[in-house]
């Protein structure tokens, strides 16, 4: 399994400005995209000096403030607006809701196909590509901010999704390839992820970060990644983030993560979040504040 370090920061979501604080964390709901991401009609402290006739956008008033919160704020404290996408629709979920969830995990998800159908670092369906592709449109209306920072999974479904969820931004803000941003690692097939020449041929745009291995040497066949270890591998990878930018004034404050499911849910443990499940392609704001221990 991955090594990791103990944290340097402490996470935590922050709640009132968005409508996804009353989400339940059950398997009976998925959250999905909602319309202005959610963003709830509030006033901010700074809305006074920025906006005091009210001539402004809701998204455009809050982005000031989140901006006003990181260069005003404390070089300890740092706050982030993630856009956290799960993967359009892949082979391996059109598998498991065809055979129900015992049964792929007890047999299916250890095969890499059923002799029709290919799972292993599963691709995207035609109706996966299809949500991948609303999220351009989505963010091509203007009413929501694109992210400043992009990054993905190395798993090839969410390359893709991340590819058509973001058209423009392939040359001029690259995605940055993250392997701590995978499902739980072992045995499931579907989670093994293709070798780095793979990778950099067919996604040539994205950026990989240092030290990813040509081939995939964290998944294994026997062994399954327990919760607790997840959790500790997204806040490495959370601390990765975030030290990037520790030097910045600001730096980036609203940041794009297209992942899984399961790694969506284990990032909202890792922040104080409860484990909401995401439906697949939807894109799910979160502001986080991380405080750097002293």
């Amino acid at each position: 399994m991955i090594t990791t370090t103990p944290a340097n920061w402490t996470y935590t979501a922050q709640r009132g400005y968005f409508t996804h604080d009353t989400d339940p964390a059950n398997w009976t709901f998925r959250a999905t995209t909602q319309p202005n991401l959610g963003l709830l009609s509030i006033e901010y402290p700074t809305d006074i000096q920025f906006d005091p006739s009210r001539q402004k956008s809701q998204w455009q008033r809050f982005t000031h403030y989140l901006n006003t919160l990181n260069l005003a704020g404390p070089t300890h404290k740092r706050y982030k607006l993630l856009y956290l996408i799960r993967h359009g629709q892949g082979t391996h979920n059109v598998k498991e809701t065809e055979v129900g969830r015992e049964e792929w995990n007890s047999h299916w998800a250890k095969l890499s196909s059923d002799g029709m159908t290919v799972w292993e670092d599963a691709e995207l369906t035609a109706a996966g590509e299809q949500q991948a592709k609303d999220i351009a449109t989505f963010f091509a209306k203007g009413d929501v901010p694109g992210p400043e920072r992009i990054y993905s999974s190395p798993l090839r479904r969410c390359l893709r999704t991340t590819e058509l969820a973001y058209p423009s931004s392939m040359t001029s803000n690259p995605p940055i390839i993250k392997e701590n941003l995978r499902e739980r690692l072992g045995v499931h097939t579907c989670d093994k992820r293709s070798t780095k020449t793979w990778i950099t041929d067919t996604f040539p745009d994205f950026v990989v970060e240092m030290g990813f291995t040509e081939e995939d040497e964290l998944w294994r066949a026997d062994v399954r990644e327990s919760l607790e270890e997840h959790i500790v591998r997204v806040r490495k990878l959370l601390d990765e983030i975030f030290d990037d930018q520790e030097g910045e004034q600001g730096g980036d404050a609203i940041m794009s993560l297209t992942a899984h499911s399961g790694a969506i849910m284990t990032l909202f443990r890792a922040m104080g979040w409860g484990r909401v499940p995401v439906a697949a392609g939807a894109v799910y704001p979160l502001l986080v504040c991380a405080e750097k221990e002293k």
